[in-house]
């Protein structure tokens, strides 16, 4: 099993999704800001126009047109060119211009004192509102607002940076508390994939907190504790049972042996053997039954485990069978490629591998050919070109007490011929994190024994 990537984690995407949100309210507060904007910038300027608009009616009540003209040049002539700037035209009632900077009358209705958005000569946005000053006189006053278009764009500008502070602000910060929490919920999975003393101890870091991982990392840490308490109750028990079983059935076959030395005859030694073969099968099928159980039990846990030089192992292994195969007529091929390690009980697959072999040369016949390889991975295939396996026995013959038909005639009766040898192996091989299977093969079987696939 390999431990889930950052990017792949959930508290990765609560970090994408806090930028996101990040962003989304930022834009969403520069829409509202220049909104408002827009709408306080329109209601200044409305009032700015009709204030101005106001002031030179007046002028031109009490002081007349000539007044009045003379205000405008003024104000024309004070006028900056940043900003709303003013511009103004006092024209006759057909619309011929008497004074001011506008040089054509735009389409609103002195008479209505009517205002709205034109644009002037050199293509000027701007505000306006006319009006009628007596019978043969209007006037009409107009702002820029290019300026506010000036000033939302400067505010865009600071949205968009602060925009982009809060993210990586977000990103930064919630990246190194999600990697804290992601470390906690790491060292809860670390302790279910190796539930050993160091990372359980490791837990205890976590065990303090009142949040909800907290509580969690407490409950985990009693069960993973109950669970070795019955692993350890288990395996005491199958310990116990095996000593008082094996004992008696140890007992009886001394019993056995000082009955054939004194019964003088050949039939009764011959049921006292048969007696004895009983035993010891009842003892080797006791034996393979615990180990199986304590294999099963164990699935998974990393407790026990040590580095083992499989290549080494596997080369012990090769070399005694390779002088049995001699003298049983077999073809033993073996390739081993060197340097390969993996965390495992030395003693457990060295069961596995023998458990193959032996289930490979007991129904391969003489003059046949079997094959042992180990690959980086690591990867043992047991292979042979005897009968192999039916096609409806290809996985029932791991189950227990479960045997394939082909080729078990001429089968000798040994410890595992009840059926228990390949049970045992599969027992092992998942007590390992490794899979067991029969694979497809055109002649014989080819058992292979692979790492569990990630998920």
């Amino acid at each position: 099993m390999s431990e889930v990537r950052f990017r792949d984690s959930i508290f990765a995407r609560l970090v994408v999704l806090a930028i996101c949100v990040s962003v989304g309210v930022t834009v969403l507060l520069w829409a509202v800001t220049l909104t408002t904007l827009d709408r306080g910038s329109k209601a200044a300027l409305i009032r700015a126009v009709d204030v101005d608009l106001a002031g030179l009616a007046d002028i031109q009540a009490s002081g007349g047109q000539a007044e009045l003209e003379r205000r405008i040049a003024d104000r024309l002539a004070l006028s900056v060119d940043e900003g709303n700037a003013a511009h103004y035209m006092v024209a006759d009632d057909a619309g011929h211009r008497l004074a001011g900077d506008i040089t054509r009358w735009p389409s609103l209705s002195a008479r209505l004192s009517e205002g709205g958005y034109v644009t002037l000569p050199d293509q000027i946005p701007a505000y306006a509102r006319a009006t009628q000053l007596g019978p043969n006189l209007k006037l009409l006053v107009a702002r820029e607002f290019g300026h506010d278009s000036a000033l939302k764009t400067k505010i865009g500008w600071a949205f968009l940076a602060a925009g982009l502070f809060a993210a990586v602000a977000v990103g930064i910060f919630g990246r190194w508390r999600a990697q804290r929490l992601a470390s906690r919920i790491g060292r809860i999975n670390q302790a279910f994939r190796e539930p050993d003393e160091n990372a359980i101890d490791a837990l205890s870091e976590g065990a303090t907190e009142r949040d909800e991982i907290g509580e969690l990392t407490r409950h985990s840490t009693e069960a993973l504790l109950h669970l070795r308490r019955m692993v350890g109750a288990h395996r005491e028990t199958t310990d116990q049972v095996a000593h008082e079983l094996r004992t008696p059935l140890m007992h009886l076959d001394n019993r056995l042996v000082k009955a054939l030395r004194s019964v003088p005859d050949e039939e009764n030694q011959k049921l006292l053997a048969d007696a004895r073969a009983e035993i010891r099968h009842v003892i080797a099928l006791l034996e393979s039954l615990l180990d199986i159980a304590t294999s099963e039990a164990r699935k998974g846990d990393r407790l026990g485990l040590a580095p083992v030089n499989l290549s080494q192992l596997v080369g012990r292994i090769a070399e005694l069978y390779a002088d049995s195969a001699e003298e049983s007529g077999h073809t033993f091929i073996r390739s081993i490629m060197p340097g390969i390690m993996f965390q495992g009980e030395e003693m457990q697959l060295t069961r596995l591998i023998t458990n193959l072999l032996d289930n490979a040369f007991k129904y391969v016949p003489a003059g046949g050919t079997v094959r042992l390889a180990l690959e980086h991975g690591p990867m043992i295939s047991v292979s042979d070109d005897g009968p192999g396996v039916a096609e409806a026995d290809r996985e029932a013959i791991f189950d227990r007490f479960r045997r394939g038909k082909t080729g078990m005639a001429n089968a000798p009766l040994t410890g595992h011929s009840a059926g228990l040898g390949l049970a045992l192996a599969r027992a092992i091989a998942e007590r390992h994190r490794l899979t067991l299977n029969l694979a497809p093969s055109t002649k014989g079987a080819s058992f292979v024994v692979a790492p569990e696939i990630s998920r």
